[in-house]
């Protein structure tokens, strides 16, 4: 009998059992989050901090998952050149994943898909403020899975608003990811450094 998930519900132990798939610490992995990150000019740095105010400001209420993406997200992807050619993105796209025997189908929608045709490159899983990313990251990673071009690393990033993770897939025999440190809206320069590993990743995916 064929067991359908919702990508919202799935877990990290499901992904394994069902997918084979596997984290690895290997610190030489995922290094693009960490290597050769660009600077950023003062403009930016004066956008950043309109950002991280705007936010703050919001945050004494609940924020829910629409104005994180309006607040937060929509600006960091334009830093990063996120709207300019050639990428693309698209808004509550549906995914299926099918594990080997097809006994497993994950179905749900990607919050926002940045992609360069015809590779997706990175999953955006915006949550409310108030969530920990724990759940989101079993969530952005069965949508990763749903990519066609396994010789290619699919990125993902996921977000509350105040928090970010980013994530690497490499899809093959058997499919690994990793993740990158935790950052934080109001740790001192995290922000900065999210800014500088998504302008990193867009220029890498660019030039791929």
């Amino acid at each position: 009998m064929v067991q359908v998930f919702q990508g919202k519900d799935i877990t990290l132990n499901q992904l394994i059992e069902q997918f084979g798939l596997q984290r690895t610490d290997d610190e030489n992995f995922f290094r693009e989050w960490r290597d050769n990150l660009p600077e950023i000019n003062e403009l930016e740095k004066q956008n950043i901090e309109e950002i991280k105010t705007e936010y703050q400001h919001l945050s004494r209420y609940s924020i829910l998952e629409p104005v994180v993406k309006m607040v937060v997200l929509s600006p960091l992807l334009r830093l990063a050149g996120f709207y300019q050619p050639p990428f693309y993105i698209a808004s509550e796209q549906e995914v299926e994943i099918y594990s080997e025997d097809e006994g497993t189908i994950v179905s749900g929608r990607i919050d926002i898909l940045v992609f360069k045709p015809p590779f997706w490159v990175l999953v955006i899983e915006a949550k409310r403020a108030d969530y920990s990313l724990v759940p989101a990251i079993p969530q952005a990673l069965a949508y990763m899975l749903a990519d066609v071009t396994p010789v290619k690393p699919v990125f993902g990033f996921v977000t509350n608003g105040n928090e970010f993770r980013f994530i690497k897939l490499m899809k093959a025999e058997t499919s690994q990811y990793a993740l990158s440190d935790l950052f934080a809206l109001d740790s001192r320069d995290d922000i900065h450094t999210v800014v500088k590993v998504l302008k990193r990743l867009a220029d890498l995916i660019r030039n791929s």
